[in-house]
């Protein structure tokens, strides 16, 4: 965004290029998860313009920048809604991988964020960028990849050895690309074992989790999701679950407020509000009741109240 925009107008124009762009795409994964086919329609307001974001009327909106999975999942339009009913904001998701997310607090254009990029947090926290970092959710992470797995990695219990295999056979590998916390997770695998992925066999999709997914079925290539977008998109795609047992795939969620102290514009009691709502027992009772109807299965772990410490693979 330019340099002398005032931030209310700044963060305006930002959440208007983000809807354009998802009304173009048609969402991260390309069609609406079943979660959000079954679910009530989540009541985001419409983008505000540069005049109302800066009006009083913005206390009670909060730009929240979150994860794909979160969206591709459906989980955001089960808790923005209940969100919204239960406390009068207005929220404006901005769903993109964790790194873009904490970009954005940066550089004050959010005021909240849901991430899951452990390293990468922390450092937003020392910067000084974030306040009241607060433990969420977690599940996990899998490496899914074609029926007929060339590497030959089903049912092993290291990922990092599936990662070895892989690399050996020099099996396509879908990677997203896109400074996500599942980006993260994955280079974090190649960096323990010294591995430079080779171009030939190594792709970047640049894209969300559900988008990435659909470039590996159709390439017969393997690659790392969340469970929880894998539960959404696995009915549409040519690949199957192949390791997800290895407690090193633990997938941690945050809820972070943007620093008000760096940027005025925050909205830092809206923040605080939708922190508070998914640490308290209604949000907690959301998460963890999300996909048990639609998928048979719970999606994500609530966490509110543990230690990361105690947390395990669902």
């Amino acid at each position: 965004m330019g340099q002398g925009i005032p931030g209310a107008i700044r963060r305006a124009l930002l959440v208007g290029t983000v809807a354009i762009l998802a009304a173009c795409s048609g969402g991260a994964a390309g069609t609406a998860s079943p979660a959000a086919q079954s679910a009530a329609p989540a009541t985001v307001a419409p983008t505000a313009t540069a005049t109302e974001a800066a009006s009083p009327a913005r206390s009670k909106e909060i730009i929240l920048a979150t994860t794909t999975s979160t969206q591709d999942s459906g989980l955001l339009e089960v808790l923005v809604p209940a969100f919204e009913k239960a406390s009068g904001y207005s929220v404006k998701p901005v769903a993109v991988g964790s790194g873009a997310a904490l970009k954005l607090g940066t550089e004050g254009n959010a005021d909240v964020l849901l991430v899951h990029s452990p390293a990468a947090e922390q450092e937003f926290m020392d910067a000084g960028s974030g306040v009241d970092r607060r433990l969420v959710m977690h599940n996990t992470f899998l490496i899914v990849g074609p029926a007929a797995d060339p590497a030959g990695i089903k049912g092993m219990t290291s990922a990092a050895d599936a990662f070895q295999k892989i690399a050996d056979a020099g099996s396509t590998f879908i990677s997203r690309g896109d400074g996500s916390g599942t980006e993260a997770k994955e280079l974090g695998y190649w960096k323990k074992l010294g591995i430079t992925p080779d171009p030939a066999w190594y792709v970047q999709s640049g894209q969300g989790m559900g988008a990435t997914l659909q470039v590996a079925s159709e390439k017969a290539g393997y690659t790392l999701t969340d469970i929880a977008t894998w539960a959404a998109a696995k009915d549409k795609l040519a690949l199957e679950s192949l390791v997800d047992t290895d407690p090193s795939l633990l997938n941690i969620y945050h809820v972070i407020g943007v620093n008000p102290a760096n940027h005025p514009n925050v909205n830092a009691e809206g923040a605080k509000a939708f922190g508070d709502y998914l640490v308290a027992a209604d949000g907690q009772a959301i998460i963890g009741a999300f996909g048990r109807d639609t998928y048979g299965m719970q999606l994500f772990v609530p966490d509110a109240g543990k230690t990361e410490e105690s947390l395990t693979t669902p």
